[in-house]
């Protein structure tokens, strides 16, 4: 594990080199494709004083802070409304095969999509970004709930009609548990594709945020600014990833799960 990481941190360093190389080197108007020194300097304008030339005095920090705020309102809500309702149709397979087909009519329109209509019912703000990470996030926990649910081994719901464990009792103590571990999987998939669609709900639907912080660095020509933007916005999906794996592996744990390293 720890060869692994150092071989990322490697190729990082690696292609930050050779692309400071290759600016100098080509000669490259920095203005349009910025060196990773002006990248750093955007950096610290970003943090220290916001976008220059732009009507906005949010901080880079500010952004992050609205961001992260839509998106744990949006995906929570979206993780815990998916999950429960995935374990009830999951268990009740009649009534999700009534359901299934407007869900797999509606699933494969990309949430940004519905944007026009999320304005307009909801106005521009925190809303409608948090519809479209709901929406994003929504869909892939789902249907995986439902099908591992569906899948559950049947000794386990065997063992629960023997001691005589009611619906519920058997859905969330029971399947739940067991059936974790597949969940999980679309729980890191929802997480990125969520991010994802904040960035592209904030470049239309906010004012503020770290999409609406791409928009505001293009149309003040800022490039150097866009790029740290960009960074920023793929540093934070890494975190997040990770941290949904720490929450994982803590989970199998508190549920008696074993894995393998991955």
């Amino acid at each position: 594990m720890k060869d692994s990481k150092t071989r990322g941190l490697i190729s990082v360093i690696v292609l930050v080199i050779v692309w400071q190389v290759l600016c100098e080197v080509t000669g490259v108007n920095q203005a349009l494709v910025p060196s990773p020194i002006k990248v750093v300097e955007a950096f610290y304008e970003l943090i220290t004083k916001g976008l220059i030339g732009s009507i906005s005095r949010v901080t880079l920090v500010g952004h992050i802070g609205i961001s992260l705020y839509r998106f744990a309102i949006g995906y929570i809500t979206a993780v815990i409304l998916a999950v429960i309702l995935g374990l009830l149709f999951g268990y009740h397979p009649g009534a999700f095969d009534v359901i299934n087909p407007v869900v797999q009519i509606i699933r494969p329109i990309a949430p940004v999509a519905f944007m026009p209509f999320i304005v307009l019912w909801f106005g521009i703000g925190n809303l409608p970004a948090i519809v479209i990470i709901f929406i994003a996030a929504f869909f892939p926990v789902f249907l995986s709930t439902v099908a591992a649910t569906q899948n559950v081994n049947p000794i386990y719901l065997k063992v629960a009609q023997n001691y005589g464990l009611g619906k519920m009792k058997t859905i969330f103590g029971i399947c739940f548990p067991a059936i974790f571990s597949q969940i999980a999987n679309s729980l890191r998939l929802a997480l990125g594709t969520a991010w994802i669609f904040l960035v592209s709900g904030e470049m239309v639907g906010a004012q503020s945020g770290l999409g609406f912080l791409i928009m505001d660095t293009k149309n003040c020509i800022r490039f150097d600014s866009l790029m740290a933007t960009m960074i920023t916005i793929g540093a934070i999906g890494f975190l997040l990833d990770y941290l949904m794996r720490v929450l994982e592996k803590r989970v199998n744990l508190l549920f008696g799960i074993r894995q393998e390293e991955k």
